[in-house]
């Protein structure tokens, strides 16, 4: 299977995020698209274009566009906010848990620009911590596509769930490398590759980097299991499960805090049902910086060869 994965083209996730919403929109005409400020951003144009009467420009007040998307439900609306990762979880946190997940509002707070692969805009943009602050919120969805096809699907795929989610995606152009018409399943995992020696759960721009890595941990002859978690909530535990018992060790991947994120959601599944030994590929436990995505990816050890060191060691843990 891992010969199979192949870069199509090179496109952003936020890209892949506008076509889902125009399709999104042309399929049910209650969805509408508030941002605050960052229409072109979040490439919402097409939608503005062919639905100018559904598009609504809240300006640079991200609190205030959580409460007007709230409101907007009790109309039988489904709102989609859209601005940078950072300023739709840390700087509307409180509008969030008590206009939205508390009342659970069908809202969906789409993020872009997450992690560090926003690059030169620095720490202050590079929000690190949202996947554990998100999924924290009780009754919140949580979903990391890897690529501009996933999170095409997983746009349509939300403006069908009834729920508020978080739907969290990048700034640059990543490997395209899923198929276009995938189906996407909220809460079910994507296995890219079977295999038995040990299991690769990652998410988001991740996924790609945890790809490159089993191919050359295969021709070193370690078998690799690698899964793609789109979902980090709710979190497919039976395949997690499944594939930790044939493989007997993990490891995790993804452009996130160390604490609060993918990692801690499979550790926990892990600790219940089938403890083994889990290495960490994530933000140890630290701000981001300027710089391009390449250098920060290498200088917080979020590349390829990072994955393949972690393999390596959670294999020597287990005693193979």
């Amino acid at each position: 299977m891992l010969k199979d994965i192949q870069v199509l083209n090179e496109k952003e996730t936020r890209a892949g995020f506008g076509e889902g919403i125009l399709e999104a929109g042309r399929r049910n005409e209650n969805v509408v698209a508030l941002t605050a400020d960052l229409a072109g951003s979040l490439k919402l144009n097409a939608f503005i274009k062919e639905f100018p009467e559904r598009f609504i420009q809240c300006g640079i007040a991200e609190a205030n566009m959580m409460g007007v998307a709230a409101g907007m439900t009790i109309g039988g609306k489904i709102p989609f906010t859209t601005t940078f990762a950072n300023f739709s979880t840390s700087r509307v946190y409180d509008q969030i848990r008590q206009s939205i997940a508390y009342s659970n509002k069908n809202v969906k707070i789409c993020a872009s620009h997450a992690g560090l692969t926003l690059g030169e805009d620095g720490a202050t943009h590079q929000v690190l911590e949202d996947i554990g602050m998100m999924k924290m919120l009780p009754g919140m969805t949580v979903i990391v596509p890897c690529d501009f096809n996933q999170t095409k699907a997983a746009t349509i795929a939300i403006a069908a769930h009834e729920g508020p989610v978080y739907l969290r995606f990048g700034r640059p152009k990543w490997p395209n490398f899923t198929a276009e018409n995938h189906p996407f399943e909220i809460g079910k995992a994507q296995i890219l590759a079977e295999g038995t020696d040990v299991s690769i759960f990652a998410c988001g721009h991740m996924v790609w980097l945890a790809v490159e890595a089993a191919k050359a941990l295969a021709e070193k002859g370690i078998s690799v299991e690698l899964i793609n978690i789109h979902t980090i909530k709710p979190l497919d535990e039976t395949t997690v499960i499944a594939s930790v018992k044939k493989t007997g060790c993990l490891v995790t991947a993804e452009e996130h805090q160390i604490n609060g994120g993918l990692g801690d959601s499979i550790a926990n599944v892990a600790a219940r049902q089938c403890p083994a030994p889990h290495e960490y590929v994530a933000v140890m436990d630290t701000f981001g910086e300027s710089g391009t995505p390449k250098q920060l990816l290498d200088k917080y050890g979020l590349t390829t060869a990072h994955i393949i060191s972690a393999a390596e060691k959670a294999l020597a843990r287990k005693g193979r």
